[in-house]
């Protein structure tokens, strides 16, 4: 039997989904964007158009939630790595828009710059249960107009896993479908493969930024699946309660579902979150506390009652340090999303709140990511797995050691072993050097990254995306 945990019972998901509803008839979203008023007033919403401010209906989002696509699989550049959605396990990815890394040679701490971006798109194509790769950081070392381009065609050519990032102006999007046509060919694949896909924010509260909502829509056109991620935080963003804060991020998420399903029907959506409480004292956005995690548990719950695709911000951390504290908030924070079954995980990698990427914690947390999956995973309870004869035959004051069940049960999925932590004696560790899980994590850095690439794209196919990265640098701004 599986694992599982949930913060929500099915009729408090009930009643935060009318609570939602509610939100956006009586209360409304702020939706700047001319295209996307118009289409909203013909489905039957009520606009002031003055304020941009949307009243819908719950009739016009039980329909978009009717066209939204249960089941897609998001691709990648080598078919080995395509991830289908919904998953039979929890994958990871990695989270968007970091400042800093720490510095796998030095151990500092220092601004992030596109080399970064390779050198992690290099590292997350090591990591087992990485499926999506969002650039973790944004590079001080590039100009601000062409870096999410700079960003998107970095992690392809480092990584032929799936690529996410936002698109945050329509000049954008043109640029992101070219690089996705010169690795697939064709528009049509394009489309077909959806080897990218975009995160699309709302603006807490109830509020849509008018460049990404009018680009992410423009993206539709492309049927690329778009990530919806509300991140409104208690007492600030959010109302002060975990309950009704999450009742206004569904509020966010259900608005953006209609938007993109009124602007291209059928469009694949996932539903996120990444919403949190801050630090009253200083007004910080805490992510690794126990309140973040029963909220994004309790997001993840939505969007299944939803019958979406999910992928949750967790595996977070307030730390400002590699070590314990980063560590215990990660599995808190991603152990009640794992047992609660959501598709993926959004955060690896990262510490600061997100600001900070380290290598060797994008490995640690893949580990701890399949420690999760091996508790989720739970207790066969089987004929296969009733060794009743064993028992039988070793009886009392037996040992089992030598039985041919023994030796095929310990090399099965059953028994997890780790790669990172260490299981020998006291001794053993210390002949082998003491070793720690960031030590052996380091080695593997350094080794992954002393290598040569995996998976790289053809030279050609290389020099169109370099081309196209040379004329976003020349035309964004």
């Amino acid at each position: 039997m599986k694992m599982n945990a949930y913060a929500l019972s099915d009729e408090e998901i009930r009643i935060i989904h009318n609570d939602s509803l509610q939100i956006l008839e009586e209360v409304g979203v702020r939706i700047p964007v001319e295209k996307a008023l118009e289409l909203l007033e013909a489905g039957g919403a009520k606009i002031d158009w003055e304020k941009k401010n949307v009243s819908i209906p719950r009739e016009m989002v039980a329909k978009a939630l009717d066209i939204t696509p249960k089941e897609f699989t998001l691709g990648a550049r080598n078919p080995e790595f395509d991830f289908a959605m919904p998953s039979s396990y929890t994958a990871f990815t990695l989270d968007g828009a970091g400042a800093n890394v720490i510095d796998y040679r030095t151990g500092k701490r220092r601004e992030a710059v596109l080399q970064d971006v390779a050198d992690a798109a290099r590292v997350f194509e090591e990591v087992e249960l990485g499926k999506v790769l969002w650039s973790p950081v944004v590079p001080y070392d590039v100009p601000g107009g062409p870096c999410g381009i700079l960003n998107t065609a970095t992690s392809f050519m480092n990584s032929s896993k799936h690529v996410q990032d936002e698109v945050k102006t329509l000049d954008e999007v043109q640029y992101v479908i070219e690089i996705a046509k010169a690795i697939l060919g064709s528009e049509e694949e394009v489309i077909k493969r959806k080897i990218y896909s975009a995160t699309y924010c709302t603006v807490a509260p109830l509020c849509h930024d008018e460049e990404m909502l009018e680009a992410t829509m423009e993206l539709t056109k492309y049927k690329a699946p778009v990530l919806i991620l509300p991140m409104p935080a208690c007492g600030s963003t959010g109302p002060a309660s975990l309950y009704s804060n999450i009742a206004v991020a569904n509020a966010e998420a259900l608005s953006a579902i209609t938007v993109f399903q009124l602007m291209t029907p059928g469009t694949p959506l996932i539903f996120g979150a990444a919403l949190g409480i801050i630090n009253m004292r200083n007004g910080i956005f805490l992510e690794g506390a126990m309140e973040t995690a029963l909220q994004l548990s309790a997001m993840g719950q939505m969007g299944k009652y939803y019958g979406m695709p999910t992928i949750i911000a967790g595996c977070l951390t307030d730390a400002k340090e590699l070590g314990m504290q980063a560590d215990i908030e990660k599995v808190m924070t991603c152990l009640p999303l794992v047992l609660g079954g959501v598709d993926a995980v959004n955060g690896a990698g990262l510490i600061e709140s997100s600001m900070t990427m380290s290598f060797e914690q994008m490995l640690i947390d893949g580990e701890i990511g399949l420690m999760c999956n091996r508790m989720s995973a739970g207790i066969e309870v089987s004929d296969e797995k009733n060794f009743f004869m064993d028992i039988k035959e070793v009886g009392p004051g037996g040992h089992f050691l030598k039985r041919k069940n023994t030796r095929t049960a310990v090399r099965s999925s059953e028994f997890f072993t780790p790669e990172l932590a260490n299981r020998s004696t006291y001794s053993e560790w210390l002949k082998l050097g003491s070793p720690s899980m960031f030590s052996e994590a380091h080695k593997k850095v350094e080794k992954i990254l002393s290598g040569e690439l995996k998976n790289p794209l053809s030279p050609s196919t290389e020099k169109v995306i370099k081309e196209i990265m040379e004329e976003a640098k020349a035309k964004l701004r």
